[in-house]
Order: structure tokens, then sequence, then C-alpha cells
């Protein structure tokens, strides 16, 4: 069932000096604020108002806690526990709930600091097919809404509903809402939405009232909203960058936003005036659906350091396994390799190589990124593997084959056969020897 048009309640509209105000329960809409006692329609009180609501038309949604909200649905009676979802007792947080972030646990944590902090969480294994399924099926509510839809991840993307009102009955501000409510009811879990009129202050918005938030930003209120707050707010703004602009006295982006262009590319080099204009909350970027996926990879953290070839290969090829099924559920291909690995020591190695044609062929991913292990793997121990595609391609120039190539198809179809039986089995029901171990 999709999002139903029109908006429920809507009435009254452009009254001089009242503040539109929207019932996220209801959908009720008006031109003039609501009584403190609450929406006049429902009486709840998840009440939005703003000046600028029913104008705006750049959303960022952002679902809350994705992957451990995702358990939480399928296991109810996790609803009032703390819930990691990460790797073993040496990997990493995935991703905490709310409760578990109560205590410190965050995303990209090592596991043995998220449970020392929050020793009684549940940790649940990632089941990302799980987490793909319902991504898509809010995506497929999003392109209900408008077809300018820009996935950013799995859980995250941004939106342009202009000229969406006459489809709708409604505007973007009430679609949202309603959109907000059906992915609740459809999906079975929550998301936070931020409307303004630019991409970058609706991701900003949709951070600021999290979870189940619904936040304006107004392009008159930008940069002294702006203001006060620490430069580390600015997506794109990370801690080198931070230490960087603080050696310069630069803490607040009230800070940037007092530089003049001039002054910007003196202090801060070429980048700048555009940091400047960032900090003032403006962002001329367009939402693109057809923006590429920048990467698609796969990787594991071991239980213990492992280092000869053998050991490795046996994970590494599991991971080509995986690599080359979100290769295909991406309509993509692989026109190189990335071996990643990271040795005991937290030292990251990245090494690459390109294919002789594209591929989505786990065979083939994985004998490129074995030539690669074997240069590696000489007795330095590893905690962990991970095996990317790079440059990306389209599938449609995978795996072809030609007169002097007769093994890329019969390759593609004894694949093509294992999917089929895994689809209707499972995973585990067909596999190579070289995964047994």
């Amino acid at each position: 069932m999709g999002i139903r048009r029109g908006c429920a309640g809507l009435r009254g509209s452009g009254r001089r000096g009242e503040v539109p105000t929207l019932c996220r329960d209801c959908l009720l809409t008006d031109a003039a604020a609501f009584p403190a006692s609450g929406c006049p329609g429902c009486g709840g009180h998840r009440i939005v108002g703003h000046p600028e609501l029913l104008a705006l038309t750049i959303a960022h949604v952002d679902c809350d806690a994705f992957y451990a909200s995702v358990e939480k649905r399928d296991r109810p009676e996790l609803a009032s526990k703390p819930v990691i979802v990460g790797g073993g007792t040496r990997g990493v947080v995935s991703a905490s709930c709310y409760i578990a972030r109560i205590y410190g646990v965050r995303s990209a944590m090592p596991m043995f600091k998220a449970l020392q902090a929050c020793p009684d969480a549940v940790v649940i294994k990632p089941d990302f097919a799980k987490y793909t399924a319902a991504s898509r099926q809010i995506r497929a509510l999003m392109e209900e809404m408008t077809p300018l839809v820009q996935p950013l991840s799995i859980d995250e993307a941004v939106l342009d509903l202009s000229g969406t009102e006459a489809l709708h009955g409604a505007p973007a501000a009430s679609v949202l809402a309603r959109f907000a409510l059906a992915v609740e009811r459809q999906v079975g879990v929550t998301i936070s939405v931020g409307l303004a009129p630019n991409r970058l202050l609706a991701k900003i918005a949709a951070g600021r009232d999290k979870p189940r938030g619904f936040a304006v930003i107004g392009a008159a209120e930008a940069a002294g909203l702006l203001a006060p707050e620490p430069v580390r707010l600015l997506p794109g703004i990370g801690p080198a960058l931070a230490r960087k602009l603080e050696t310069l006295g630069l803490t607040r982006l009230g800070h940037l936003q007092s530089l003049s262009e001039r002054d910007a590319f003196r202090r801060l080099g070429d980048d700048g005036p555009a940091l400047v204009r960032r900090a003032r909350g403006e962002d001329s970027r367009r939402v693109d659906p057809t923006r590429e996926t920048k990467s698609v990879s796969a990787e594991t953290t071991f239980d213990t350091d492992l280092s000869t070839v053998a050991d490795l290969e046996r994970h590494l090829w599991r991971l080509s396994e995986k690599l080359a099924r979100r290769l295909k559920e991406s309509d993509l291909a692989a026109g190189g390799v990335v071996l990643k690995l990271k040795t005991s020591g937290f030292v990251a190695r990245t090494r690459n190589a390109r294919l002789p044609s594209p591929t989505v062929l786990p065979d083939r991913l994985f004998g490129l990124a074995r030539t690669l292990l074997i240069r590696e793997a000489t007795g330095t121990a590893f905690r962990l593997i991970g095996i990317g595609a790079s440059p990306l391609v389209a599938r449609s120039e995978a795996d072809r084959g030609d007169l002097a190539d007769t093994e890329t198809p019969r390759l593609a179809a004894a694949q093509a056969a294992i999917d089929t039986l895994r689809d209707r089995f499972g995973t585990g029901a067909i596999g190579k020897g070289r995964s047994l171990r």
C-alpha cells in the first residue's frame, strides 16, 4: 500500500503574520499556530510550526538507528533493551539503538569498548540482506513522492519535492509527514526528516530532532542559527580540519561566516571561500537521482589475528561472494579490485589492480584479490580483511565473453545456477570447497 494522496484537514493559507503549523499525527495543517493544548484535530503534540514550513521542498531523510531498529522490529522482546549490531569481540559496532547510546556506544566503536560501556547489551550479528530489503521498501515510498530521490547510503537519502504540490494536493511538509507515518506502518522502523531550502541545511535539520524527528531550517534564519554552533557541525569538517581551524581561532561557524572571500582564501587556501559559504548555510548542489554509487565492498574482522595465505584466503573467498552479490543487487560490475588489510597494530594497507574486463563473478574477483594478498601475506598478522570493487561500471558491460573467450559464459552460467539454488534454498545450500575449512 503506497502513500495516500491528499492531505487530511488541509485548510487556510497565507494569513499574513501567522506561522504555518502542521500536526505530524493527523496531518492537519493551518496557516496559524495551534493552541498550547495541542492539535485541534487530534489533540496530539507532535506539531511543527515555521514561517517557511509550506514553502520549503528539499528534504533529508535519515532512518533512526537503522540496523538496530530493524532487529527490534523483528524481535519485539528487545524493544526496551540496549541492542548493538556488530561483529565479534574484535569487531566494531555497525549500529546501536538509542538505549545503548545512552551508555556511550557509538558506530565504529570497537566491540570490546562498547561492551565495557554497556555490558548488558544484546549483540546481534549484522544481516545486510534484511536491511537492504527494508531500505528498498523505504526507497519505493520515497519514489511515490517524487522522482528526484538521491540515495546517500542504505539508510539515508535527499529528496526534492519541488512542483509536487499539485500532484499530492498538499505541500511538501505534509507529504513528508505522511511518508514518515507510512514508513512506520509498512516497514516498522522510524525516520527523521529535515526540511530546508537546500541539501546542506536539510541534512543539518535531520539531525536536530532525532529519533522520529521533523525539523525545519529556513533560509532567513540559517546564518544566525548556525553562527553559535561548533565548526564540527558542518558536514565534511572532520577532526583534522577542526583542529586546523581551532589553531586559527575559528572554533564556531560564526567565526567562519565573518571572513571575507579574500581572507578565507588567504587563511584557508583554495577551499576557504566555499567553506565560508557553507558556514552561512549556502549550498547550490542539486538533488541528482543519477549520482553513481562510489563504492561497493565487503570486509570482516577476525576473532584472532591471521597471517597465512591459507587462513586469509578462506575469508577472502566468502567476501568475494558477498561482493559479487552486492554488485548484482546494485546492477553494477567491477572494473578492478581493491584489497584492504589491517594489521594487528591497526595499520591499514590498501592494494588495487585492474581486471582484464569487468566482472561480477566471485571467482574472478577472488582470483585477482588473492594475487594481491599473496604479496602482502609474508608473515604479518592481520586482524581484518576486505575486498572492494573499483572502478564501478554498468553490469551490462560484465562477463560478455567472445569467440576467443568461451570460459566466461560457462562460468557465468554455473554461477547463475548457484545463485538460483541459493535463492530457493538459502545461502548454505551450495558452496565451493575453499569455503569449508
